[in-house]
């Protein structure tokens, strides 16, 4: 479930306007109306990529008398959050190694030099 959950964020958030969008959608909720001006795209494009949202769960989209509002889902962002700090510890270990490793060679290089060899 959460692996799905995963490609189909990754997978809306691949498209650099669905990713402003989102960014826009961080401040607060829009008209579909308001973010059809904002990124001067036509009202089908922006529905095409707010349909694309809603289906991720990043977005939810609710009417309003006449106007359809898009409003972000936060939880869905931190889906994505927590499975990138699952991977934390073991860049930190890997990137300790590396260091390790680079600093060792450092240390080899200095003493070849210091002896001349």
């Amino acid at each position: 479930m959460v692996v799905d959950c995963l490609d189909a964020t990754f997978a809306a958030l691949s498209d650099p306007t669905r990713r402003a969008m989102v960014e826009r959608l961080s401040r607060g909720p829009a008209s579909v109306h308001g973010l059809t001006e904002r990124f001067a795209l036509s009202q089908q494009m922006i529905s095409k990529h707010i349909a694309c949202l809603v289906r991720a769960r990043i977005v939810v989209k609710t009417k309003r008398g006449r106007e359809s509002i898009c409003t972000l889902r936060p939880e869905a962002i931190k889906t994505v959050s927590d499975w990138a700090i699952s991977y934390r510890q073991f860049w930190e270990e890997s990137f300790e190694k590396l260091d390790a490793v680079v600093n060792r060679m450092k240390a080899e290089i200095r003493d070849d030099k210091k002896y001349g060899q």
